[in-house]
């Protein structure tokens, strides 16, 4: 049967995360209800890279899908978009290997967080805006401490398993009003980016220190998911597989200056 390689942008405020749950709105509920509606196919084959929480929106989720006719791939494009939410948009279809999986292919992933640091009023569903000054040189101090591979046990609602995470870069950048955060890392545990981001603040607003990241990291605390950032900042960037370099320049979704 032919494979599908799916990018999908999505804003997931008004969805329960990306992952189909009975009786809420899901990201993946609706794509494959549009799926289906076109196909007349059940069940179909449609899985992600990761799943995003709600309210956490994504640049460019990667998905796969298995049908049982072939389809142009600009043909699926127009006909999932169609039926789909103005919110939820398929970026582009391409053919995949028949052995092809979004989740277990994937060799690195990327979260932007975006921090309002004044009012907007058109951007409030896609920063968390903080009134506090914060001091971005012990942010940077304390990002480089997430650097390589850790156990992220303090940093994850979900301590069961494997909780060790290969971090390639955290990276702030400042553009205009807005201070961004790129995380990138092998995979990323359960509400960890959000922790990780909650921590960072706390460090710019000085309730807690550099000292205090490198604890966290190095003996199991519960004080990150007192800090957890609200979901609307969040982007799912990007997903790499084999052969795939990823990029370095980090861009806002929305320009946001101080005047």
């Amino acid at each position: 049967m032919p494979r599908y390689r799916l990018d999908i942008e999505y804003e997931g405020t008004r969805y329960r995360g990306w992952q189909v749950q009975p009786d809420v709105r899901t990201v993946q509920g609706e794509i494959l209800k549009a799926l289906q509606d076109f196909l007349q196919q059940t069940p179909v084959e449609f899985k992600g890279a990761g799943r995003t929480d709600a309210g956490v929106h994504a640049l460019a989720q990667t998905a796969h899908l298995e049908i049982k006719r072939r389809v142009p791939p600009l043909q699926l494009t127009h006909e999932i978009n169609d039926r789909l939410p103005s919110d939820i948009n398929i970026l582009r279809v391409q053919p995949a290997p028949p052995k092809f999986h979004a989740r277990h292919d994937a060799v690195r992933r990327s979260y932007l967080y975006q921090i309002a640091r004044r009012r907007t009023a058109f951007g409030k569903r896609f920063v968390w805006w903080l009134k506090d000054k914060l001091d971005t040189v012990p942010m940077h101090e304390a990002a480089t401490l997430f650097h390589g591979m850790h156990d992220m046990r303090s940093f994850t609602a979900v301590r069961e398993g494997e909780t060790r995470v290969r971090i390639e870069e955290v990276k702030l950048v400042e553009a205009g009003a807005l201070l961004l955060i790129r995380l990138q890392a092998s995979h990323f545990l359960w509400k960890m980016v959000r922790q990780m981001v909650g921590v960072l603040v706390e460090v710019g607003r000085g309730r807690l220190s550099v000292a205090d990241v490198r604890r966290f990291l190095r003996e199991l605390s519960n004080a990150p998911a007192e800090f957890t950032a609200p979901p609307s900042g969040l982007f799912l960037e990007h997903t790499w597989y084999p052969g795939e370099s990823p990029e370095s320049s980090v861009q806002p979704t929305f320009s946001l200056p101080w005047d």
